[in-house]
């Protein structure tokens, strides 16, 4: 592996456009400083009359396994503690047939089919091991704060998204940790009038799994955009 002085920095555009969820990271350690050095870069985002609401909580080392092996064990006996609702239900197309693509696509590179419950089980799993990074990253923001520090933090994980790739770096967003939000609120001592957003793995991915092949599908813009001109 090279090491910052030998890699090739990305170009804006290639950090963006192949920025992707990687499931399967190698055991290398991340520095501390190469962690603190992307929030602060990421710290430039913008946010509404610059109140920059984000709050970041980083999980390393024996904090990391000890947070997973707490929400693997509330997963095993069903004790979800959602944050707030993500997704509606029923959810309508075309977000559920692009939901329903990227999990099958996801299980076919896992050599899992559609009735292989106990597989499909265990790759869910992995979400709350990190896939295996070393380091965890978990976002929140005052509970009192409304829908526009929502964006702001949006944009702010996007930053670290894409910087992390400026050290060679990858990242996977897991929304999934917020259902067993009261556990991540008790194992990082995250006050309760704060909302955690989101948690993230970040390290180096792992070339060889197949799961990280995976590129998923994005609509073109003709079909999200309106163009005006009069």
């Amino acid at each position: 592996m090279r090491d910052a002085g030998q890699r090739r920095q990305l170009t804006v555009r290639e950090a963006v456009a192949g920025r992707r969820s990687v499931r399967n990271f190698l055991p290398t350690p991340v520095p501390l400083e190469t962690v603190r050095t992307i929030l602060a870069d990421a710290a430039r985002s913008p946010s509404g009359t610059n109140i920059q609401p984000w709050k970041v909580y980083v999980a390393m080392e024996a904090a990391r396994d000890r947070l997973s092996r707490s929400v693997l064990a509330a997963v095993h006996v069903g004790a979800r503690s959602d944050e707030y609702a993500y997704m509606p239900s029923p959810l309508k197309e075309p977000y559920l047939s692009r939901r329903r693509r990227i999990g099958f696509d996801l299980y076919r590179l896992h050599g899992l089919t559609r009735d292989d419950r106990e597989g499909r089980k265990r790759v869910m799993l992995r979400n709350f091991e990190f896939f295996g990074a070393p380091v965890g990253l978990f976002f929140a923001m005052d509970r009192f704060l409304l829908l526009g520090s929502w964006l702001d933090c949006g944009m702010f994980m996007q930053n670290v998204m894409i910087l992390a790739r400026a050290h060679g770096l990858e990242t996977c967003p897991k929304q999934s940790w917020c259902e067993y939000g009261s556990i991540v609120h008790d194992e990082l001592s995250i006050p309760g009038d704060q909302v955690i957003l989101s948690g993230m793995a970040l390290g180096f991915a792992d070339p060889q799994a197949p799961e990280n092949s995976l590129v998923s599908e994005r609509a073109a813009p003709d079909e999200f955009a309106t163009f005006h001109f009069r």
